[in-house]
């Protein structure tokens, strides 16, 4: 009688266990497949608008203020400077400029929570999926507080577009690297839709629009990424491999030499006054 009982709590358990592993896989099932390494298709270059070459022709609704100190960043910037350029400082680029995907990022999906972690300097995002409201308080980051959800557009039972939107940052955060800035403030607002592209599951689309006080209007572009499936994934350390120095508001270059170079034409060197004290 007692083994009959054992062998009729142990078949239940085994149901159980199955079942509750069946009711994660079908779960599983409704997420799309975001697996691999992505990276910035070949359309466009360095700058945040893909459809638009770099520079002016960029053409951000900046406020009058904004665009002064964007016309200020690119005058430094033909000089051969960088001294505005917050990641060539080995800060993080945030969000949203680390969306450009210059350098690759990886996408993990669970049902609560999608990560995306990029070799860059290692920078993170969560974005959580649990269905929380917004916290109180936000820890201030570059990259923000996001909150996602999952949509199934099509109706057959599995979802192909997820909605975020992110908020909470830190700075400073430019737009790309000619500098265009986003508001000292800190307080924008961004929203993406990121999904598959429907001729090419190897393909994905970020349509990304910002809200923030630099700009006279909310600001969509569309940045897209090219899958590599079974990647190599390789480390890129700023602080390990940046050869920029600034000094008094000058950028100069470590050469593969290691002396020090100048950037841009006609750069005088560094006050070294402090090398040429007499001594006691």
């Amino acid at each position: 009688m007692h083994r009959r009982c054992a062998i009729l709590v142990t078949t239940a358990a085994f149901g159980l266990a199955a079942a509750i592993a069946g009711a994660r896989a079908g779960e599983a099932n409704k997420y799309p497949d975001w697996e691999g390494q992505w990276e910035r298709n070949n359309v466009g270059g360095g700058q945040f608008d893909p459809t638009k070459p770099p520079g002016r022709p960029q053409q951000p609704p900046l406020t009058a203020e904004y665009q002064a100190k964007w016309e200020a960043n690119l005058k430094e910037q033909a000089a051969g400077n960088q001294n505005y350029n917050s990641q060539v400082h080995c800060l993080p680029g945030g969000l949203p400029r680390i969306m450009m995907g210059l350098e690759p990022f990886e996408l993990i999906v669970s049902p609560t929570i999608t990560h995306v972690a990029f070799t860059v300097s290692t920078e993170f995002r969560r974005i959580y999926t649990d269905g929380r409201d917004w916290p109180k308080n936000i820890e201030p980051s570059f990259s923000g507080y996001s909150i996602g959800k999952w949509i199934d557009e099509n109706g057959d039972g599995r979802y192909n577009l997820l909605e975020v939107e992110t908020r909470g940052f830190s700075g400073p955060r430019q737009f790309d690297s000619s500098g265009m800035p986003l508001a000292d403030d800190n307080r924008s607002v961004i929203k993406e839709r990121i999904y598959l592209d429907k001729s090419n599951p190897d393909v994905l689309h970020d349509e990304i629009t910002t809200m923030d006080h630099a700009l006279t209007r909310p600001w969509t572009v569309m940045r897209g990424y090219a899958r590599t499936r079974n990647p190599v994934w390789l480390d890129n350390n700023c602080f390990e491999s940046n050869q920029y120095v600034f000094i008094e508001g000058r950028t100069y270059l470590v050469s593969v030499d290691g002396y020090l170079m100048p950037l841009g034409k006609g750069e005088p060197p560094p006050d070294l006054r402090n090398f040429n004290q007499a001594k006691p």
